[in-house]
C-alpha cells in the first residue's frame, strides 16, 4: 500500500462513526470468506438452491406498445441501428467496438483489468490497474442492451435481440462471481440487475427468451449470485449514499421479477425495508435528495419509483410513506427546473441513469424524469411541460397507482428549499426570457464525507432563457485525472469567492472532504408576486485562515428591471487575506472586458440575440481567461467526460479590501 493510499484510509477512517468501522470489519472477515470459494461457484452447470421451473410473469400488458408514439419508436430504432454498428457514445467517448467488446477494457487509458482476479485484491480507485474505471463499469451496466431489447419489443426485428443474446452470454461467461472488477461496486450490480429485468420483460415475445433467462445455468447462477451479492454487502454509515438505494433498488427489482429461489421472498422483504428507509435518510422533508448533488436527485428518483412499481407488479408493494415521498422527488424537481426543463448544476454528476431504453443523447435531461412522473404520480397544474419518453411509456403500463391526494402536495412552485440551503430568484414574465439564477446556502454535502459535493458556498448560478450566463462548470471526471477533479469541485471553478488561495473545505481525497464547510441562509424573501426578490447566507470556512475571516453574500433580483445584484461582505480578524473572486460564463456566452466592466452576448435558443453588462467590483483586478491549464482556469463540463473552454473573469487583490464588494448584471434584449 503507497503513503498516499495509506494517508487517505486514515482520513476516510476519521469521518466514519464506529458502528460502521464494526460494520466494515465484519464485511472484511465476509469478504475473507467469501474469497475461498472456488471458482466454480460462477461457472458450473449446476442450478444455483431450489430453482423450480422458473416462469417469468412480469410483463407488459399486450397493449403497452400502442401507447409509444412513433418518432419516440423512431428514435429507438435509429440509435440500435448506430449499436449494431458496433458504434455507441457514452461518458465523452465514441466506442467503436461494441460488436465484440472487452468487458476489461478502458477505451481512455488502454488499460485492461485482470479478469481473473478475485474482486476483493482489485483497487478500483488506482487508474494502474483497472484504468478509468468508469468507462469500464458503465459499458456493463447494460443499459445499451436494454436499448437493443427495446428496438426488439417496438420492431419484432430477431436481430436485436440475437446481438442482446451474444452478449449477455459473452458477459456471464466473463465474469464468473467474484472475479473482475465488475463485482467490485454494489452500485454497478444493482444496476445491472435492473438492466436485465427490462431485458427479460422487453425480449419476452422473442422465441428464444428462455432459453437465455430461465433455461440457462450461466443466466441462472449471475441472477442468484447478484441477488446474494446486494443481500450479504450493502453501502453503510458514509457511503450509504445514492449506492445503498441502486443496491436495493436493483435487489427488490430482481426479486420480484424473478422469485425463482429460496431466498427470493426474503431478498424481497429485505430490500423493500432497506429502500424505504434509505429513501428517507437519503431525502430532505422538501423532497431535495440530501447529497445536494443535483443529478443524484434525479438518479435516485429514478432508482426508487423503478422499484416501487415493480412492487407493485409483484404484488408486494412499498408503503404509502414511500410513495408520498417519491411524490416530494418529482415536485421537487419539476420546482427546481428553468424555462427549459434543465435542473441546478450543483455538486458532482456522472449522467447516471437507472434505464435507458432511449439513446443517452435524447433522454438524458430532467424532461424525461418528470414524463416519468407524469406518468406514475400525476402531474401538478404548475409542472413545466414534458416531451414523450418510452420509459414513461412502459412503466406506467406496470401499474395502475392513483397519484398521492393533491392535500399532501404543493400548490404552487417552491422558490426556497429551507433544508437544502438551495433558493431560487427568478421572473415570472411570460413576454420575456426568464431570468433564473440559483443561490447555495446549505449545508455542504451528504454525511461524513460529503463525497459529492464542491468547495461552492455561497456561489450562484444565472440563466437567461435557459442559456448558462454565469455558469456552474460541472464535474468532468471522477477518478482518472487528480488535477482535473481538484479543480472542478474547488472554490475557484464555481461563481463565488476564494480567500487565502485555497478552497473554503479541504480535500481528504477524490470523494473525501476532510473539514467540509456548510453555508446558512440568513434571509430570504421570495414570491411570485414580489418585484424584487431576495436571498443572505453566510459560511465560516474561512474563520480557520490565520486571519479569520466570515463571508457572506446577498444577492437581489429586480425582476421588473431585470438586474441581478451581488453583495459580499467580509467580516475580518486580523490581516486581511488575498482574495479571488471568479465568474464563469457559460460556453455560448462572448465577452469583452474593460476594466471592471465586461459586456456579454449570446444567442437565443430561439435564435435571438441577448446580452447583459457585468459591473465588476473595482477594488479588484480584473482578467479574462479562457481554456487555460497553467493553472486550470476556464473550463466547462457539458456532462461527464466531456470538458470545453469557456471564459472565466477573475478578480484578484492581494489584501480583502475593506468595502463590501459589489457586482451588478444586467440583462438586456430578450424579448420574446
Amino acid at each position: 500500500m503507497s503513503r498516499q493510499s495509506l494517508g487517505w484510509y486514515v482520513r476516510r477512517l476519521q469521518r466514519m462513526r464506529p458502528q460502521e468501522v464494526f460494520w466494515r470489519t465484519r464485511d472484511l472477515a465476509l469478504h475473507v470468506g467469501w474469497s475461498a470459494r472456488p471458482l466454480h461457484a460462477g461457472r458450473s452447470r449446476s442450478r444455483p438452491p431450489a430453482v423450480a421451473d422458473p416462469r417469468f410473469t412480469a410483463t407488459l400488458p399486450a397493449n403497452a406498445a400502442d401507447r409509444v408514439p412513433t418518432d419516440v419508436a423512431k428514435t429507438v430504432v435509429t440509435a440500435a441501428d448506430e449499436l449494431l454498428a458496433g458504434r455507441l457514445y457514452v461518458l465523452g467517448v465514441w466506442r467503436l467496438d461494441l460488436r465484440q467488446p472487452d468487458w476489461f477494457l478502458d477505451p481512455i487509458t488502454g488499460r485492461r483489468s485482470d479478469p481473473t482476479r478475485h474482486s476483493y485484491t482489485i483497487n478500483q480507485r488506482s487508474v494502474d490497474e483497472v484504468g478509468n474505471v468508469k468507462q469500464v463499469w458503465e459499458l456493463s451496466r447494460h443499459q445499451y442492451l436494454t436499448q437493443l431489447a427495446a428496438a426488439y419489443y417496438l420492431t419484432g426485428d430477431d436481430t436485436y435481440a440475437e446481438r442482446v443474446h451474444d452478449h449477455l452470454t459473452s458477459w456471464w461467461q466473463a465474469n464468473p462471481f467474484l472475479r473482475g472488477v465488475h463485482w467490485t461496486s454494489g452500485i454497478e450490480v444493482g444496476i445491472r440487475l435492473l438492466s436485465w429485468v427490462w431485458i427479460r420483460r422487453l425480449l419476452d415475445g422473442w422465441p428464444r427468451v428462455t432459453e437465455l433467462f430461465e433455461l440457462n445455468d450461466a443466466a441462472l447462477q449471475q441472477l442468484y449470485w447478484h441477488q446474494r451479492y446486494l443481500a450479504a454487502f450493502r453501502s453503510r454509515g458514509t457511503s450509504a449514499n445514492n449506492h445503498v438505494i441502486a443496491e436495493a433498488a436493483g435487489l427488490l427489482a430482481a426479486s420480484c421479477a424473478f422469485p425463482w429461489f429460496s431466498a427470493s421472498a426474503g431478498w424481497r422483504a429485505d430490500a423493500t425495508s432497506l429502500l424505504q428507509r434509505e429513501l428517507a435518510n437519503n431525502t430532505f422533508a422538501d423532497g431535495l435528495n440530501r447529497e445536494l448533488a443535483t443529478e443524484y436527485h434525479r438518479l435516485v428518483t429514478e432508482l426508487g419509483v423503478l422499484a416501487a412499481v415493480e412492487a407493485d407488479a409483484a404484488g408486494a408493494p412499498v408503503d404509502a410513506e414511500t410513495w408520498t415521498r417519491l411524490t416530494a422527488m418529482f415536485d421537487t424537481a419539476a420546482a427546481v427546473v428553468d424555462e427549459t426543463c434543465r435542473a441546478p448544476r450543483q455538486g458532482d454528476g456522472d449522467d447516471g441513469r437507472a434505464l435507458l431504453l432511449e439513446p443517452r443523447a435524447e433522454s438524458d435531461d430532467w424532461s424525461a424524469l418528470l414524463t416519468l412522473g407524469s406518468a406514475v404520480v400525476g402531474a401538478l397544474p404548475w409542472w413545466p411541460c414534458s416531451r414523450p419518453d418510452l420509459v414513461s411509456d412502459l412503466v406506467c403500463s406496470l401499474t395502475a397507482r392513483p397519484p398521492v391526494a393533491a392535500a399532501r402536495r404543493p400548490v404552487r412552485r417552491a422558490d426556497h428549499f429551507a433544508d437544502a440551503g438551495l433558493t431560487l430568484l427568478r421572473t415570472n414574465d411570460p413576454e420575456r426570457a426568464e431570468i433564473w439564477c440559483r443561490c447555495d446556502g446549505g449545508p455542504h454535502g451528504f454525511l461524513g464525507i460529503a463525497a459529492h459535493a464542491h468547495a461552492d458556498a455561497l456561489s450562484i448560478e444565472l440563466r437567461v432563457g435557459g442559456i448558462d450566463v454565469l455558469a456552474d462548470p460541472g464535474t468532468y471526471c471522477y477518478h482518472d485525472q487528480p488535477r482535473w477533479r481538484s479543480y472542478f469541485r474547488s472554490t475557484i471553478a464555481h461563481n463565488t469567492v476564494e480567500l487565502g488561495w485555497r478552497d473554503q473545505s479541504i480535500a481528504g481525497g477524490p470523494f473525501l472532504w476532510s473539514q467540509p464547510v456548510d453555508g446558512s441562509s440568513l434571509d430570504v424573501a421570495v414570491g411570485s408576486h414580489a418585484s424584487r426578490v431576495r436571498w443572505c447566507a453566510e459560511h465560516t470556512g474561512y474563520w480557520t485562515l490565520s486571519t479569520g475571516t466570515g463571508h457572506r453574500r446577498t444577492v437581489v433580483l429586480d425582476r421588473e428591471r431585470r438586474v441581478l445584484e451581488v453583495g459580499d461582505h467580509f467580516d475580518v480578524d486580523g490581516s486581511p487575506p488575498a482574495i479571488r473572486m471568479a465568474y464563469h460564463l457559460g460556453p455560448a456566452v462572448d465577452v469583452s472586458l474593460r476594466g471592471s466592466t465586461a459586456t456579454l452576448s449570446w444567442t437565443a435558443v430561439d435564435g435571438g440575440g441577448n446580452g447583459a453588462t457585468v459591473e465588476l467590483p473595482e477594488r479588484l483586478s480584473w482578467s479574462l481567461h479562457r481554456g487555460e491549464t497553467e493553472p486550470i482556469l476556464g473550463w466547462y463540463s457539458p456532462s461527464f467526460g466531456e470538458r470545453v473552454p469557456t471564459y472565466t473573469l477573475l478578480g484578484t487583490s492581494l489584501r480583502l479590501p475593506a468595502d463590501p464588494l459589489r457586482t451588478v448584471v444586467r440583462v438586456y434584449g430578450d424579448v420574446r
